[in-house]
């Protein structure tokens, strides 16, 4: 396929799924939430056979093929030739921009689309009416794979007529039923919420410019949150070395893998002889995210924070009730600045004009209504409003997206194992399956004002915790005994259990917060103690043979 028309071919693609909102209104029936899923599967299947073919044709490196033109080359062409080359270098330039672009639109397509099946696998369950059978959305749509694949098997043999009663067949259980019912998944990490705010056509740029001022601010820190390095690894070691060769001495740079960290000067040695030095020596760290891929950390990062935005939205004026002193000259003072930046007048020309008239209108508008004094002082009740609401902003609107995720990737740790972390990326695409002491910094301590705001008036359940780092770091340690354990755990309850065992929480809380049954929190907690305590000398044996 030709460049151009690959390039035009994606864009009209991702402009469709632009104009094609995703509906969640049905989403807790059947039908509807199979259209959707198979919807959002079908569109990240066609996005990552775009993203394969542009990695053939050298998308990814777009500039490469430019290094032929430029000044370096210039000296070996005719000076009338130059604006020719030059003119050729800056078509080749715009094209390898454009390829570029369109491969980082379509990255960011494909991230987001993973992050929205993520959650929709967490929130839902097939069950069949016969066995009662669970099917994880993926297990039940593979069941609709096999029937197509058999419905192939069957039109080879040409018989047109089996082909044709299946056709009519629905997804069929492993027990021969074809009736399932659909439910919600209590115990799942999700928020479906945020799936129509991801960027699914790869417009995280347009999204990130819509925002409001504090919303970008809570968009930074949400960045930052899933930006959080760990302590670097060693990757490669490069040094520049000088030894003899035929009587000249020569200097080279080489590269070492990780493996010879401790030993790259018997490594140097053994390879260009003994009388060779080492004049630089740098080691080449990886530090791991926790969400390790930056289109997945932007796409997070932009629905939570537009979510966020929704949220503040609806309770704005509940909020700032109790904190500002007259909210009707607040709201008038809001009315006039955003008519006065609306309006454009056709007499003035230019941007800081512009601005000096929309500066001067504000104050004249002000004054009429009686919120400005003649010296361009603003109402003292006014200004302090002003700067209450600000600090607001500041401290709680712009604090809402980050306490949201930290409570979903919190949750998500807890009530997970290590292996299902490491093989399936669930809501969190790319995320560390365990983080270090200089990562779990991030949960040292939540906004409370924050987490009341989301009890009270949105109904989350959530639970303010302190040094949410350590309960991590306990739950981290305590995968690592139960690994080869083949003990049996509920892990949703073990994580209700580790809160209730090492916090001032009781269990009726942490059982409902979780939507778990208080005895089996109560069951997951003696597990715990026995790996902590273990009584009985035939626990203590099992245990030793686990460590060894």
């Amino acid at each position: 396929m030709d460049e151009s028309i690959l390039i035009s071919k994606t864009e009209k693609y991702l402009n469709e799924i632009q104009n094609e909102k995703i509906s969640l209104e049905k989403i807790s029936k059947l039908e509807s939430f199979k259209s959707v899923y198979c919807k959002l599967t079908k569109r990240l299947s066609n996005l990552q056979e775009m993203r394969e073919d542009m990695d053939l044709k050298g998308y990814t490196a777009p500039y490469r093929s430019l290094n032929k033109y430029g000044s370096t080359n210039s000296g070996d062409i005719a000076f009338e030739e130059m604006s020719e080359v030059n003119r050729h270098g800056q078509y080749f330039r715009m094209k390898a921009t454009a390829k570029k672009n369109i491969l980082d639109r379509v990255k960011s397509a494909i991230d987001a689309h993973k992050i929205a099946i993520g959650h929709l696998e967490e929130f839902g369950i097939f069950k069949c009416e016969s066995c009662s059978k669970s099917y994880k959305p993926s297990a039940f749509i593979e069941l609709s794979k096999k029937e197509s694949a058999n419905n192939k098997n069957i039109e080879n043999k040409e018989n047109i007529s089996k082909l044709e009663e299946k056709k009519e067949e629905k997804e069929e259980c492993s027990c021969g039923c074809t009736d399932f019912k659909f439910e919600i998944n209590k115990t799942g990490v999700y928020r479906l919420e945020i799936i129509p705010y991801l960027p699914l056509s790869g417009n995280y740029m347009v999204l990130m410019s819509e925002m409001t001022s504090w919303g970008r601010e809570s968009f930074k820190k949400v960045l930052s949150i899933l930006k959080q390095e760990r302590k670097g690894v060693v990757k490669t070691v490069s040094a520049v070395i000088k030894f003899k060769e035929n009587d000249r001495w020569i200097r080279k740079r080489v590269s070492l893998d990780s493996e010879y960290v401790d030993s790259y000067e018997e490594e140097i040695r053994k390879e260009y002889g003994k009388n060779v030095r080492i004049e630089f020596l740098q080691f080449h760290r990886t530090k791991p995210t926790i969400i390790n891929d930056k289109h997945a950390r932007t796409a997070l990062a932009i629905g939570y924070a537009k979510y966020a935005e929704n949220i503040v939205q609806n309770n704005k004026e509940s909020i700032l009730k109790d904190k500002i002193s007259n909210i009707y000259k607040l709201a008038k003072y809001d009315e006039i600045v955003r008519d006065v930046k609306l309006q454009r007048p056709k007499f003035v020309v230019g941007e800081d004009s512009l601005e000096e008239w929309r500066r001067f209108e504000t104050e004249n508008r002000l004054k009429t209504v009686g919120l400005m004094s003649k010296r361009e002082n603003l109402d003292p009740q006014l200004k302090q409003d002003i700067n209450k609401r600000k600090n607001v902003e500041k401290r709680v609107f712009s604090e809402v997206a980050s306490t949201l995720i930290l409570w979903d990737i919190f949750k998500y740790y807890l009530t997970t194992s290590q292996d299902r972390r490491k093989r399936y990326g669930g809501p969190f695409p790319y995320l560390r399956s365990d983080i270090d002491r200089k990562q779990r910094r991030i949960f040292e301590n939540m906004n409370k004002e924050v987490v009341n705001i989301l009890k009270n008036n949105e109904n989350e359940k959530i639970i303010e915790l302190n040094n949410m780092d350590l309960l991590l770091n306990k739950k981290f340690n305590l995968e690592k005994k139960i690994k080869g354990s083949n003990i049996k755990i509920n892990y949703v309850s073990l994580g209700a259990a580790i809160i209730s065992s090492n916090c001032n929480i009781p269990v009726s809380l942490s059982s409902k917060t979780f939507d778990v049954t208080e005895k089996s929190v109560e069951n997951e907690i003696k597990n715990i103690n026995t790996f902590k305590r273990p009584k009985s000398d035939k626990t203590k044996k099992f245990l030793e043979m686990i460590k060894k």
